[in-house]
């Protein structure tokens, strides 16, 4: 089956989308993916403010809730046309979408809900293909936390591995996923990833710069080690996995917060001090669990000062890139959601409850019709328990 996975992250920058076949053979328990290749596109910068402004702690309306919410329900049916010509030949059976979290509910260790928008009613309209759409909520209401929900393929894709293998993605928030050698696998979000490293860059720059570019200001900069003690005490960084958060805690006005006791420090101090923060709290969460190779992703990955200070702090732990288990990190996330998608699809849960904290096995997501009659084809007899990436042209 031919799947668009589609994915906007906590850094809201931009839609990706990854385009891939999958094939599963249940006699072998192995789902193969071929990766046809990713597009993606900047959010409209107008559209990128009024989400920036909209997001909390920020006050908003429901107004804009809905103005929102068709936008950028817009933006990702544009992509998946796009994708579906560019990368598909026209002949995509299936889109799935994550949508943008715009708010996901965690207090006192639980989630209590979560919100992601982007109304799966366009993208359907858009392409003309069945839509799934809406994965966290099921995990949620099932006790989970709703995140990270990658982790399954990762588990697909780490187990069989020597040692102890781990999987690390570095969006605005931080999540990892670690198989140990003889106990159950975990998954939880360590932290802010590039949330708070964003969030300086715009606010020491008066908005001219939304990100550090190549990690050039961390770079130049000395980390302020009192600073760095000091966002260190943060309670969320303590709490037993599964664990969850977002920019509802890691934002603008928290970093003022901490900033204020300090006076006015150089910027590029600050930068370098909360770019150390996030190798920081990687580091911290994998080091009790044992890790002995991290494969990392995400848009973290592109800002080089942070992957040396994650290699100083981890101290031995191989960091390699999610490209050697065959998805590249730019869009490990969207053929993630490509993958659950086709699960939802063929009645297959799609969430690892002993990383999410789910009562059990869920599917996931709801089902936006095309605009052919909708045909679900009948569940496998056993669900694939193996990912297995193309490599020169052989799964």
């Amino acid at each position: 089956m031919r799947v668009i996975g589609l994915m906007s992250g906590t850094s809201y920058d931009a839609v990706d989308a990854a385009a891939c076949d999958l094939d599963h053979r249940p006699e072998d328990g192995v789902l193969r993916l071929t990766p046809l290749g990713i597009v993606s596109e900047p959010y409209p910068a107008d559209l990128r403010t009024d989400l920036a402004r909209a997001l909390p702690p920020a006050p908003t309306t429901l107004a804009d809730v809905c103005r929102l919410d068709t936008r950028i329900g817009r933006a990702f049916g544009r992509l998946a046309v796009r994708a579906d010509r560019e990368l598909c030949e026209g002949r995509a059976e299936l889109v799935a979408s994550h949508g943008q979290t715009v708010y996901h509910w965690a207090a006192d260790g639980r989630v209590h809900g979560t919100l992601q928008l982007g109304e799966a009613a366009w993208i359907a309209e858009a392409t003309g293909r069945p839509v799934v759409s809406g994965f966290r909520t099921r995990d949620v209401a099932a006790g989970g936390q709703g995140a990270p929900l990658v982790s399954l393929i990762d588990l697909m894709l780490l187990r069989g591995r020597p040692g102890v293998p781990a999987a690390l993605n570095i969006g605005g928030i931080a999540n990892v996923t670690v198989v140990p050698r003889h106990a159950d696998p975990v998954a939880f979000d360590t932290g802010p990833g590039n949330a708070l490293i964003d969030a300086a860059v715009r606010e020491l720059s008066g908005g001219r710069l939304a990100y550090d570019e190549d990690g050039a200001l961390a770079a130049s900069g000395r980390v302020h080690e009192g600073l760095l003690r000091r966002l260190l005490t943060e309670p969320y960084y303590r709490l037993p996995a599964p664990r969850t958060t977002g920019k509802e805690l890691f934002h603008q006005g928290y970093l003022r917060s901490h900033l204020e006791e300090f006076g006015r420090l150089p910027p590029q101090d600050v930068v370098a001090t909360l770019t150390r923060l996030t190798a920081r709290t990687v580091a911290d969460a994998l080091r009790p669990l044992g890790a002995t190779e991290v494969f990392a992703s995400g848009g973290g990955v592109r800002n080089p000062t942070l992957t040396a200070m994650l290699r100083a702090e981890l101290a031995g732990t191989r960091l390699r890139a999610s490209e050697e288990l065959g998805l590249p990190a730019a869009a490990k996330e969207a053929y993630a959601f490509a993958v659950l998608g086709y699960l939802t699809l063929h009645g297959l849960p799609g969430n690892a409850p002993g990383c999410t904290g789910a009562a059990g096995p869920r599917l996931l997501g709801a089902i936006t019709p095309g605009r052919r009659p909708l045909l679900l084809p009948a569940p496998p007899s056993l669900a694939p328990h193996a990912l297995s990436v193309r490599a020169d042209g052989q799964c």
